[in-house]
Formats: structure tokens, C-alpha cells, sequence
């Protein structure tokens, strides 16, 4: 595995931990304090800025260019996290369960690439660890009522194709 494809990498992670914060964000600035699921939200909120903040570290130390489209996923995180919500508790936690569900397989078959090259295993550790995070996350949306969220089926293949796009594009730009 090269250079190239290690930056790709973590480019792309260090875009998706962003704009996690931000989907974040957007279901609390609905739900306030006192929604169904808020405590729980901010749980996993402050696991995802914790993540954003090592790859931002990462970033610098291995002078990775970020992706060009930051500002835009900030915004598009922040709009799907707000609308989300508005829809309800139960569409909020199908957006956390479909994102997660994106983001195992997209760890995973970044794990199997690393265990494969025997590239980096600094950074191997790092998404192990936050894969197991995101499954939680998964999980416990799924647990909160996730499937019943209103056109569940669709909402969650909305989102995990609009996840398969973003992780496309931020790897290249």
C-alpha cells in the first residue's frame, strides 16, 4: 500500500468523523436536551469528536491534505442530522443506524486492506477501535427505535447511498 492510498484514507475517515459531529449537531439543535434520545445523542456525539480530533491530528502529523469539500459536508451533515430529527426520535436513529451501518463496512474493508499490505499499523489501531464505536452507535439506534422510523426502508437507502457517495468523493477531492 502506498502513500497516496494511506492519505486517502485518512482523509476520507477524518471527513466522515466530521461530518458525524455534525449530523450530531444538527439532531440536538432539534431535539434540545430534552428529546427521547438526546442523552444518548450526545453520548455518541462526544465519541465522534474524539475521533474527529485524532484524525485531525493525524492529519497534520503526516501533512494529509483535508478534503475540498469540507465546508460542504459540514453543511450536508448539519442539514441531514436537523432534518432528521424534525422527522422525529425514531428518523433521527435511522440516520444513525444507516450511517453506521455505511461506516462498519467501509472500516472493515479499510482493516482488510491494512491487515492484507501490513501498512500502517498505527493507524489500523485507530479504526479498529472507532469501528467498534460506530457498531455501538449502530446498535444502540437500533435499540432506540431506528426501524420504526417513518419509511425506514427508504430513509436508511437514502442515506447509506448518499454515505457511499460522500466516502467516494472525499477520498479523490
Amino acid at each position: 500500500m502506498d502513500k497516496t492510498e494511506l492519505h486517502r484514507m485518512i482523509r476520507v475517515d477524518q471527513a466522515g468523523e466530521f461530518g458525524a459531529t455534525r449530523i450530531y449537531e444538527g439532531q440536538l439543535a432539534v431535539m434540545g436536551d430534552r428529546g427521547p434520545h438526546s442523552a444518548e445523542i450526545r453520548h455518541m456525539a462526544e465519541q465522534e469528536r474524539e475521533h474527529r480530533a485524532k484524525f485531525d491530528a493525524l492529519l497534520v502529523r503526516r501533512g494529509v491534505r483535508p478534503t475540498a469539500l469540507h465546508p460542504f459536508w459540514s453543511a450536508a451533515g448539519y442539514v441531514l442530522g436537523a432534518g432528521t430529527a424534525l422527522l422525529g426520535p425514531e428518523a433521527a436513529m435511522a440516520c444513525t443506524a444507516a450511517v453506521e451501518t455505511e461506516i462498519d463496512k467501509h472500516y472493515s474493508d479499510q482493516l482488510d486492506k491494512l491487515a492484507e499490505s501490513g501498512a500502517d499499523p498505527e493507524l489500523a489501531e485507530m479504526i479498529e477501535a472507532f469501528r467498534e464505536d460506530e457498531r455501538e452507535h449502530r446498535d444502540a439506534a437500533l435499540a432506540n427505535g431506528a426501524e420504526r422510523a417513518p419509511a425506514y426502508p427508504l430513509l436508511a437507502g437514502a442515506i447509506r447511498l448518499g454515505c457511499r457517495i460522500a466516502i467516494k468523493v472525499s477520498e479523490r477531492l
